[in-house]
């Protein structure tokens, strides 16, 4: 029987890995993914066999995957992050369904709200929701009615793909969705090349960040109500000290 890893490997640097993401690529025969992910992975693990696809053929490359997991190759098919969060497990799952020769299995990796929020502080200290702006394959109005709610319910929000080329203008159209409910002085943080060269943060308001491009090297945070900079921090507290 062959084995797929659906391996999240976190934010790019090794240290930010999981031992049993590090294993499962150790140990495959294949490592799959996006070649902006694989480039990352080669200097970690060189001597490792790769199929690389480019953005947009997610489809093909994790076909490609499940089939060489049917010759009885261990195949590691690698997501950025977490694989379960905007990341290929579902495709996957939903590719090899009915397939009985292949054993998958899911390793859990550091997605970025996590690796993101450490360097800011604490802002996920509370009750969160995590919101993509991409709509190459969400409705920008589904993405605007769950920005709305989150808003309303008083969830700090996590944005991932904040803005590209193709969606300059994302965040700042977010960013009027989210004023329309939550005054321009909340309290948000960036967080940039996680674990990578270049890596950096910043924190500022929400009306400071509607003047912010955004691209898809920034994980973004909105406060709460109760989210506040301490000592150069944003934290977001748990209530621990209302007792």
């Amino acid at each position: 029987m062959g084995r797929l890893y659906l391996v999240g490997f976190g934010p790019g640097d090794s240290g930010n890995m999981t031992e049993n993401s590090k294993n499962c690529l150790k140990n495959a025969d294949v490592i799959v993914g996006y070649t902006g992910y694989i480039k990352m992975l080669r200097p970690l693990f060189p001597d490792k066999a790769y199929h690389e696809t480019g953005m947009t053929q997610e489809t093909q490359r994790c076909l490609t995957a499940i089939e060489l997991a049917k010759q009885g190759k261990s195949v590691c098919v690698v997501s950025s992050g977490d694989s379960g969060v905007y990341g290929m497990a579902s495709l996957i799952f939903e590719l090899a369904a009915g397939a009985s020769d292949v054993e998958i299995t899911v390793i859990p990796g550091v997605t970025a709200a996590i690796s993101g929020a450490a360097l800011l502080g604490d802002p996920l200290g509370h009750d969160f929701a995590v919101i993509s702006l991409s709509d190459l394959l969400t409705p920008w109005e589904t993405i605007k009615k769950r920005l709305i709610t989150a808003a309303a319910g008083d969830f700090v929000i996590c944005l991932y793909n904040p803005g590209s080329k193709k969606r300059a203008g994302h965040l700042r159209l977010a960013c009027d969705i989210l004023l329309d409910s939550i005054p321009a002085s909340r309290l948000c943080g960036i967080a940039r090349n996680i674990g990578r060269e270049g890596q950096s943060l910043s924190i500022m308001t929400l009306g400071e960040l509607r003047d912010i491009k955004g691209d898809m090297q920034e994980t973004i945070f909105i406060g709460n109500s109760l989210s506040r900079d301490i000592g150069g921090h944003m934290v977001t507290p748990r209530g621990y000290r209302n007792d």
